[in-house]
């Protein structure tokens, strides 16, 4: 095991995630994909200790506890119900207790693409500026490790790249990011392994060009690579 790895031990959260054991490294993008239900916010989510259940988390070797700097999670809800600016949600990001820190806020901000809204209430923004002050509020304490629930989704096509290299530059300074996508192309692209979740199940764990081959695409997703991207048995084509 690497230092600062984190570990699952014998983990389960029935009926939505069978029992798997599992070591990630730091320093590495890694996705976890699969259909829809397929069990990846339930394997975030227990990884990130907010959700009881059998057996363990360890990080770096001890029991996992809650601190920003260890480790952050970002949900894949973009709804915020507080009156305060999206630099006072960044804020958060460093703890509840934590002093105000504004040059790692307008770091964290910048980071995203996202100064020129620190201003701004979180009521006012759109659903994908709210997705880049969250983005950035998980990013803020520079924490070992990111545990993020679908970070580029209600992205346009320019911040899903912009996030993705994020979140590339964040595994090149040492910290561990784990990532559920559905974008396959980005995963295959940008994750330095993959986790393919279906129906509960880990059925493949691996470098993105042995996870996403053309008989576990079929069987899993029902797809296949074409021409004009991936294709379903009927024609159907999507990007």
């Amino acid at each position: 095991m690497l230092p600062g790895s984190l570990e699952a031990i014998d983990l389960a959260r029935p009926p939505m995630l069978a029992r798997l054991s599992l070591s990630l490294a730091p320093g590495q993008v890694i996705g976890v994909i699969g259909p829809n239900g397929a069990g990846k916010t339930t394997l975030l989510r227990a990884l990130a200790g907010l959700s009881a259940g059998p057996g363990a988390v360890r990080l770096d070797g001890a029991p996992l506890v809650p601190d920003p700097r260890r480790l952050a999670w970002l949900p894949a809800t973009r709804d915020i119900g507080w009156p305060i600016t999206a630099a006072a949600l960044v804020q958060l990001g460093l703890g509840p207790a934590a002093p105000p820190d504004p040059d790692a806020v307008a770091a964290a901000l910048a980071a995203c693409d996202a100064s020129a809204l620190a201003a701004r209430p979180i009521s006012q923004l759109s659903t994908g500026e709210r997705a880049r002050v969250l983005l950035a509020r998980a990013l803020v304490a520079r924490p070992d490790w990111l545990l993020l629930d679908e970070p580029i989704a209600n992205l346009d096509p320019g911040h899903r790249i912009d996030v993705m290299a994020r979140l590339r530059a964040e595994a090149a300074r040492g910290a561990g990011v784990l990532v559920a996508l559905h974008d396959l192309d980005l995963a295959r692209q940008w994750c330095d392994r993959l986790l393919l979740l279906d129906g509960g199940q880990l059925v493949a764990d691996g470098q993105p060009g042995d996870v996403l081959d053309a008989a576990r695409l079929a069987a899993v997703f029902g797809i296949s690579a074409g021409p004009q991207g991936w294709v379903r048995p009927d024609g159907a084509t999507g990007h």
